[in-house]
């Protein structure tokens, strides 16, 4: 309506108390994937039992092609007479004569419009919620191409409104039902490994230095680009040695990732091809070297004889609290002529993938995997690698390579869309 920046609303019951579930709202990394850090720097009482919150919080990008964007927020907390909760958040700037918060680069900083939360109780139990997210992304900052994805509602709802209520709700079932999903794990650790998943790529994606990561090797923002990360949070612990008897020490995680642009296929077309079709764009013996590097003796494999692996079976795991979101887990099969006895243990992936439903147009899909041993516990560390496709709007695709087109046989009338593809593994 004429307004600057992009909002959302959603509105929904929850079998929750309301102040847990302010607490829970509050807690954005907890929920929302694209939430790097969010940084409580003062708290100050007010009045009717109020808070004050001066918060800094960083959002990954989605996307190669522009910076993560940063904020400096007011959040104020009360409770109203008839027991209801409201959470109100805008950003702090000269603007509004606040002090002007110096930037941090490489963000850009974005603005949050005033947003928030009502938390009502219900009269049946639970609360009702109503969500505000009203945010100016500057999108005059990123390139044209990529310039729709920055003014898009339909994203802001997706990422923000619709996720927070979706993990309410996950929560709200778990405290009420007693349920064990694939291997065993519970609703609550498939949701944490989804999160990782998710945030792994994004780290990934964006390759700030702030998290290890610099670059090796770029040919431009729309080709590939080679980075490598060698902080020790990234390099997993690896007590192997290799057939001499020196020990096998991991230096890095190498990351290559790129761009491109496709014409006439939708995401969730594209989405089920990547997943049905792996062994036409994935190599196996890669898939088997890095899910073999987790294997205690890995090192003590001939190199010659990795590629003695062929075929995969998918093994559904569990819906993740998004009901449009799987995770699964990929066997990496062998040849039926190796006999190494390191190699009997099964091989895995961990696989998530959602945006798969045709129906839920200007949305992103992804598939995002990460190598996993047989038992790998909750809190292993995932190296995640993986694929995020945008859809795009038509006119805005002059001036970026569409040379990938042709390798598509799908020739459907869609927008155009934006793939990113993302590869890490240790070296």
């Amino acid at each position: 309506h004429g307004c600057a920046g992009v909002a959302a609303r959603a509105c929904g019951l929850v079998g929750m108390e309301p102040a847990k579930v302010a607490e829970i709202l509050k807690d954005r990394p907890l929920w929302l994937r694209d939430c790097r850090s969010m940084e409580v720097v003062n708290v100050l009482p007010a009045g009717s039992n109020g808070t004050i919150e001066l918060l800094y919080m960083q959002l990954y990008a989605p996307t190669t092609l522009a910076p993560a964007r940063d904020f400096w927020l007011m959040r104020y907390t009360s409770i109203l007479d008839d027991g209801s909760l409201v959470v109100c958040e805008r950003s702090l700037s000269s603007k509004q004569g606040g002090p002007s918060m110096p930037l941090v680069q490489p963000f850009v900083r974005g603005e949050m419009l005033p947003s928030g939360f009502l938390i009502r109780p219900s009269d049946g139990g639970g609360s009702v919620i109503h969500i505000v997210d009203h945010l100016d992304l500057e999108p005059w900052s990123v390139p044209e191409v990529v310039r729709p994805l920055y003014e898009s509602s339909a994203m802001v709802a997706q990422k923000m409104s619709m996720a927070a209520l979706r993990y309410l709700r996950q929560v709200a079932h778990e405290d009420t039902h007693s349920v064990i999903t694939g291997w065993g794990r519970q609703p609550a650790a498939l949701r944490a490994l989804s999160q990782k998943l998710t945030r792994g790529l994004n780290e990934t994606l964006g390759g700030l230095a702030d998290d290890g990561w610099s670059v090796i090797e770029s040919d431009g923002v729309d080709d590939v680009c080679i980075s490598v990360n060698s902080s020790p949070s990234k390099v997993m612990s690896c007590t192997a040695t290799f057939s001499d008897g020196l020990p096998m020490v991991s230096t890095g995680v190498l990351c290559a990732k790129a761009s491109m642009l496709l014409q006439d296929v939708s995401p969730p077309s594209l989405l089920r091809f990547l997943r049905e079709h792996r062994s036409q764009w994935a190599d196996s013996s890669l898939d088997a070297f890095f899910a073999s590097a987790l294997k205690p003796n890995f090192s003590n494999l001939p190199m010659s004889r990795l590629g003695g692996f062929s075929g995969q079976v998918i093994l559904p795991l569990a819906h993740t609290s998004d009901p449009e979101e799987f995770l699964e887990v990929i066997k990496i099969g062998n040849a039926s002529n190796y006999q190494d006895t390191l190699m009997h243990r099964d091989l895995f992936l961990l696989q998530m993938y959602n945006g798969i439903d045709e129906n839920t147009m200007g949305t992103c899909s992804e598939l995002i995997f990460a190598p996993i041993d047989a038992s790998f516990g909750d809190d292993s560390p995932l190296l995640p690698s993986g694929f995020r496709i945008i859809p795009m709007e038509s006119p805005l695709v002059s001036g970026f390579h569409l040379n990938m087109r042709q390798h598509l046989s799908l020739r459907l009338q869609f927008n155009p869309l934006l793939l990113h593809v993302c590869f890490a593994g240790h070296v």
